[in-house]
């Protein structure tokens, strides 16, 4: 009987044992169900939450979009309308601004012309001087041309300078500024008086 006990008494530690194992093993699996279900939630909250996300931007994206192609058009409908209130702004001038246009061009030409010509002058009358080879009698001579030169462009920009006094006269009308024979009054506008070119 002893004997018998025994082995009972073995067999059921043995069973506690097998079903104390299988009770943790249920526990460890239900508790991995219980993990593997936690990550597939937060996958999809994460899943949703992207979506609502990509979903926003394709949104504000849209927004922009429309946003920029209205004030496209707005500015295309206002430089439309600025152009044609200048073509109707021209079109009203009409010749008159043609031939403003035809009188500035033409003015424009003039001084153009007057300013080549005054450049071709002065390149003429700037000629080099060449005196190295030069005896003292040429030298004497080459002194008295250059003076001669000299005599003249002083004489032409005195007769100028009259000639465009006489032309401010006749624009403005105004004798205050000639003295009382008709002369200029102001210092230095007149040539002095020479007894001919040259110092020789």
């Amino acid at each position: 009987d002893i004997q018998k006990k025994r082995q009972n008494k073995d067999l059921l530690e043995l069973q506690a044992l097998i079903d104390s194992h299988f009770e943790a093993r249920k526990k460890e699996e239900e508790e991995l169900v219980a993990l593997k279900e936690r990550i597939e939630k937060r996958r999809a909250e994460r899943a949703e939450q992207q979506r609502i996300r990509a979903e926003k931007e394709r949104e504000r994206q849209n927004r922009l979009a429309e946003e920029k192609a209205r004030r496209e058009e707005e500015e295309a409908k206002r430089r439309a309308e600025d152009d044609l209130k200048k073509k109707k702004a021209l079109s009203s001038m009409g010749a008159n601004y043609s031939s403003y246009l035809a009188k500035a061009d033409q003015k424009r030409g003039k001084k153009q012309t007057a300013r080549e010509m005054k450049k071709k002058i002065l390149a003429e009358r700037r000629k080099p001087l060449n005196i190295d080879h030069l005896g003292d009698d040429k030298l004497r001579d080459k002194a008295k041309e250059l003076w001669e030169t000299l005599y003249q462009l002083e004489t032409d920009k005195f007769e100028y300078g009259e000639k465009l006094k006489r032309q401010k006269y006749d624009v403005s009308g105004d004798p205050s500024s000639l003295g009382p024979h008709g002369s200029p009054t102001r210092w230095g506008s007149r040539l002095p008086e020479s007894h001919g070119p040259g110092p020789y």
